[in-house]
């Protein structure tokens, strides 16, 4: 009997096709929830404003810091296994879930600080949260501000009650005389542990009678089933740096973690904190020879050896640390060079990178720049293997950028889990999603609201670098409103820098000032 032929849905070529169909399909962006939405025409308050978002591995937790140094946790309330096994079978295709998370703890992180030595305010303000390996089913998390780290737990216990009293609070009597609400008595010891005469409580003072008492009973504790969640300060990681932290990051090994400031990278053991490495060292002898400073460090996912920080020239550097205990030679320098003739004043500034993101399987790097996303390969270092113009519009006006300090705004980037899409912030509140598969051409620009379509443009993913399309210009020392070259009015003031893409599903958390906004595809 002869086979039958493979029909065209069944050849690997035609799975190979559909799969790339798939990957280069644009996402439809849903509005799923919002967390501190304010009112129109409601002022926000500085403390109030969200500086740190960072989903846990799993994706079941979401935490968020703000600049009164409180974090905020959430947790994922839909699940999968809700439905039965009858239910998914019935089931044609799978239905996909809303992505819902409920709040579900606060805590006071870190507290304003004064350094007496160098007479410097320390502020609360929460710069970076990362998640650490659970344990006992309790939380733990590092939250840092610019000089200090803290190692938390938080974990659920049941509330404690006491359910008996020996005494009661005393009552007045019809007489004004004031009397015990207490069955005990302390003459005859009774089977109960109780006394036969009563004990009598003027003024809140508990008086014994002549001989004292002859029996103790103590108060009954009793377990309730209210849980709390619990926060706990661990440890605190202080005095080893001498600069603004701006990132930490922890290591696979799941031992060890390291923290950045503008020179140094200290390694630190989770387990000790009165003790770390410097790694890196980038301060000159002669601070007059200063020329770039350290702007982000990450570890790799899977290689615990290794790791990468960028600079403000806006290279990054990838160091082994089995060669040396002092990481000055990096393995791997990743530089894009500026074509010859196009250099400026601003060059330099605008090349700085904000935040580098490594890809889940370790084999790409995100970087953002203030006007550009690059995508690098860790086999290819001479030049991104992709480049996302983000507000190629505000090009013009990067003079008028400069006096009002919006160019040295710091954008967080993020990828998702399967390396497919990369996101960032922008300014009036939008974020901008790239597809960086193969051929993909896609290019979201969302609003952190309700309607996250609303200003959706038909920009191309990688615009020509043209400064014709841009008639108008901004008035000095005006408002810092404009339009873009899709004749857009854009917001100086509202800016987006703060965003995170869950580990597992097309879903984005975005923090609009003192708003937690998230989204799904």
């Amino acid at each position: 009997m002869e086979p039958e032929p493979m029909s065209s849905d069944d050849r690997p070529e035609a799975a190979a096709a559909a799969a790339e169909s798939a990957q280069q399909q644009t996402l439809e962006w849903r509005f799923s929830q919002v967390f501190g939405e304010r009112a129109a025409g409601e002022d926000v308050q500085e403390v109030d404003i969200i500086s740190a978002i960072e989903f846990d591995k799993s994706g079941n937790h979401l935490a968020t810091g703000d600049r009164g140094g409180r974090v905020v946790l959430f947790e994922r309330t839909d699940s999968g296994d809700s439905a039965s096994r009858q239910e998914l079978e019935r089931q044609e295709y799978p239905i996909a879930r809303h992505p819902e998370f409920r709040y579900r703890t606060e805590f006071q992180s870190h507290e304003p600080e004064f350094d007496y030595l160098k007479s410097l305010e320390i502020e609360e303000k929460i710069n970076k949260i990362k998640w650490c390996q659970t344990a006992n089913n309790a939380l733990f998390l590092l939250s840092t501000n610019d000089k200090t780290i803290k190692y938390w737990k938080v974990q659920e216990k049941k509330v404690k009650q006491v359910s008996v009293m020996n005494l009661n609070t005393p009552r007045s009597s019809d007489n004004g005389s004031t009397s015990s609400l207490g069955t005990n008595s302390c003459t005859a010891l009774l089977p109960n542990g109780g006394c036969s005469e009563k004990l009598y409580i003027p003024n809140n003072n508990v008086s014994f009678p002549p001989g004292g008492c002859t029996s103790l009973r103590l108060p009954v504790v009793v377990t309730g089933q209210d849980l709390n969640h619990v926060p706990r300060c661990r440890r605190v990681y202080a005095h080893a740096h001498d600069y603004h932290i701006n990132s930490i990051s922890n290591n696979s090994d799941g031992e060890t973690f390291i923290s950045a400031d503008d020179l140094r990278i200290n390694l630190w053991n989770l387990e000790i904190n009165n003790q770390s490495f410097n790694i890196v060292d980038v301060k000159p002898a002669n601070m007059e020879d200063l020329t770039e400073v350290i702007t982000c460090a990450e570890f790799h996912p899977t290689h615990c050896n290794t790791l990468a920080y960028s600079s403000s020239k806006g290279t990054i550097r990838l160091i082994d640390m089995r060669q040396s205990a002092l990481c000055d030679n990096h393995a791997k320098l990743f530089e894009e060079h500026d074509a010859p003739g196009s250099r400026s004043f601003f060059t330099e500034i605008i090349a700085s990178v904000s935040d580098i993101k490594f890809a889940r399987d370790g084999r790409h790097i995100l970087s953002r720049d203030y006007m550009t996303l690059k995508l690098w390969d860790l086999n290819m270092n001479s030049r991104p293997v992709a480049t996302f113009q983000v507000h190629e519009y505000l090009r013009l006006k990067l003079c008028d950028l400069y006096e009002n300090d919006s160019i040295f705004d710091k954008f967080e980037c993020c990828l998702s889990g399967d390396g497919l899409r990369v996101a960032t912030g922008s300014y009036s509140n939008l974020f901008r999603v790239f597809g960086c598969a193969p051929g993909s051409e896609e290019a979201s620009t969302l609003e952190a609201s309700r309607n996250p379509m609303r200003r959706q443009v038909s920009n191309p993913a990688r615009p020509t670098r043209t400064l014709t399309s841009l008639a108008r210009t901004m008035r000095r020392g005006g408002e810092n409103t404009s339009v873009d070259a899709n004749g857009i009015s854009y917001d100086l003031s509202t800016k987006l820098l703060h965003l995170a893409w869950h580990p597992t599903e097309n879903s984005i958390a975005c923090a609009a000032a003192n708003s937690l906004y998230m989204y799904y595809a």
